[in-house]
């Protein structure tokens, strides 16, 4: 009895279909049951839709529409996140948001965003490893990136050189922007 009334974790793919958003149908039939999505070679331009899906552990969408400004809800069990060939070009607006939403996030991939230096794309060396620490030091539990294993000598360098999160710099700043004047007596 108890095997009947356990929910499945469904790997979906949609994949090469043109689309801009995600079916309604989809999300309504198998959205709370979603751990793994593959919306590659599409054209979001927006990840509002994860909202739906609060199983999700990893999310494909590369060759997307994404840019530095997509927006992302709170995604407490995304752990991986596959972003490579879309239009990201301000890194630390979008990893602002990835670490706001994604905080547990253990696996990210960025390759050939112009964000993003690599060989690839005409960064070089030096581009490429301030890329990593920036990156590393904004999200705590961060595993992997771009494919590369991050070691602990890495992950050392990158809190030196960025001791100060971006995270935390971004609460700080809205926290004095958003206070109220105090009334006078």
């Amino acid at each position: 009895m108890a095997e009947a009334t356990k929910k499945k974790n469904y790997r979906v793919s949609e994949a090469y279909k043109d689309l801009t958003e995600l079916s309604s149908d989809l999300i309504a039939s198998y959205g709370p049951s979603i751990v793994e999505l593959d919306i590659s070679y599409n054209k979001f331009k927006d990840l509002r839709f994860l909202q739906e899906l609060p199983k999700l552990k990893s999310l494909v969408a590369d060759h997307n529409h994404l840019t530095s400004h997509v927006k992302i809800p709170h995604c407490a069990s995304l752990e991986t996140l596959w972003v490579n060939q879309n239009r990201i070009q301000n890194l630390s607006l979008f990893i602002a948001t990835v670490a706001k939403s994604c905080p547990n996030l253990k696996i990210l991939s960025m390759m050939k965003n112009e964000a993003a230096p690599s060989f690839f794309n005409g960064g070089d060396y030096q581009q490429y490893k301030d890329y990593r620490y920036f990156v590393i030091s904004s999200l705590p539990n961060l595993e992997v990136l771009d494919f590369s294993r991050i070691t602990p000598e890495e992950k050392s360098e990158a809190l030196r050189i960025y001791p100060i999160s971006i995270v935390h710099t971004r609460k700080y700043k809205s926290g004095k922007r958003n206070r109220k004047p105090k009334a006078s007596s």
